[in-house]
């Protein structure tokens, strides 16, 4: 037996070694992979808007005497916000014969909801297997998309997180730290 391996309580399974190196690998993928959707999930719902602000003398820390005033963006997070797909490729996507207008809709309602609410399954350790295969399912979509408008970049980009979730798969056997195992 090898230092990345103990002996589980003889009361459970004779034989059966935990690999806790596997257990550490998944653990670090699920949280990786809960966290990004959520926070890409929550992105769907910011924006910004630009503020017309006084310009601050530095050296005063006071406004400027002058009146002078300067744009500053400021982002803000709320549902009147939300926008699953951005405008710039919902155009693109509007203009492409293979890809129907109900999809485009539908698929812009959701995504937002299914990454964070994949995320939170995620992070909390609630149907890992379930809520990554869903994962899996949502960077397909995506990729599928961005063939349609030609946007190589993310695919190849999409392909990374195709293969984060495969390996989360194939790790989730040793999944210790968890709600509900079986899902």
């Amino acid at each position: 037996m090898n230092s990345t391996e103990t002996k589980v309580d003889p009361g459970q399974d004779f034989g059966r070694i935990v690999h806790w190196d596997f257990t550490f690998a998944y653990l670090v993928l699920r949280l990786w992979l809960g966290v990004r959707a959520l926070f890409v999930g929550i992105q769907k719902f910011g924006s910004y808007r630009s503020v017309a602000m006084p310009l601050i003398d530095p050296s005063t820390g006071q406004p400027d005497a002058s009146g002078v005033m300067v744009n500053v963006n400021i982002k803000s997070y709320a549902l009147a916000n939300y926008a699953g797909v951005p405008a710039a490729l919902r155009d693109k996507f509007a203009h492409e014969p293979l890809l129907p207008k109900f999809a485009l809709v539908a698929f812009d309602k959701m995504l937002g909801p299914l990454f964070i609410l994949t995320g939170i399954m995620l992070l909390i350790g609630l149907g890992t297997r379930l809520s990554l295969l869903v994962q899996a399912l949502i960077y397909i979509a995506l990729t599928v998309g961005l063939i349609l408008i030609d946007q190589n970049d993310g695919v190849a980009y999409l392909g990374i997180h195709i293969g984060l979730v495969s390996a989360a798969l194939l790790l989730a056997q040793h999944n210790r730290f968890t709600v509900l195992k079986k899902w």
